[in-house]
Parts: structure tokens; sequence; C-alpha cells
């Protein structure tokens, strides 16, 4: 708990199933690297950037992340709910059966990412996606509120 990383490089290492809660990463990056569960419950992330990295079922439960980019990263299950989301971007990553309930996000893209599955998608309100974006993921967005798609 409450581990402190600043200024601190992953490379194609591995960081599954590993336990941060509560922790305080500055300047981070993740890059190539698997991090199958990593758990990061309640920390803060500030200018930590995730590239090419194998994160799903990861816990970012009820975290703070300002600043924060996921290029590239699969991100499937991966859990988000309660988390604040403040300036960051999700870039190319499939987020299927991800959950973002009771999310809170501001200034928040999300470029070429697939929404298919996910819970509580209303935690995106405020999110932004090009047109293209949400019109592949129609069906989560409209299920989101309360919209029934019909068959033509």
């Amino acid at each position: 708990h409450g581990v402190v990383l600043r200024d601190v490089v992953f490379e194609r290492g591995s960081l599954a199933n590993v336990r941060m809660l509560k922790g305080d990463w500055r300047r981070v990056r993740v890059d190539a690297t698997r991090a199958t569960g990593l758990e990061l419950g309640e920390a803060h992330l500030v200018d930590v950037t995730f590239d090419g990295a194998k994160l799903d079922y990861a816990s970012f439960r009820n975290a703070r992340l300002e600043r924060v980019s996921f290029r590239n990263c699969r991100l499937d299950e991966a859990d988000f709910g309660g988390a604040q989301l403040q300036e960051a971007s999700f870039e190319h990553c499939p987020l299927v059966g991800a959950s973002f309930s009771a999310a809170k996000v501001k200034d928040v893209v999300l470029t070429g990412c697939d929404l298919e599955g996910i819970t509580g998608a209303a935690g995106l309100r405020g999110a932004a996606m090009t047109l293209g974006d949400a019109l592949a993921n129609i069906p989560v967005l409209a299920a989101a509120a309360g919209i029934r798609l019909l068959d033509d």
C-alpha cells in the first residue's frame, strides 16, 4: 500500500497481478509491459503513460488519473469504477467488458476504442470521441441512454 513512484519507466516487463493500492505515481511510463490484473485501486496517477501494455482485468477502482494516456493497450474487463479521470486519453484500446460505473470524467478523449459490453457507460458522460468512433459504438451508447435499437 502507498507505493510512491517518480520518474520511472517499466519496459517489456511484468506487473501482472501486482497490488499497489493507494499508490502515488508521477511521470511514469509503462511500455510493452504485461500488467494483467494490476491493482491500482485508490491510487493517484499524474502524467502517466501506458503504451502497448496488456492491462486486461486491471483495477483503477476509485483512483484519480490526471493526464494519463493509454495507447494501444488491452483493457478488456478493466475496472474504472468510481475513478476520476481528468485530461486522460484512450487511443486504440479495446475496452471490451470494462466498467466505468460511477466514474467521473473531464476532458477525456477516446479514439479507436472498442466499448463492446462495457458496464456503467454513463460514467463516460462528458468524454469526447470522433463521429466514426461514436457510430462504431452506437449499441453501447444507446443502451447507456436507455434507447432501444430496432431492426430496419
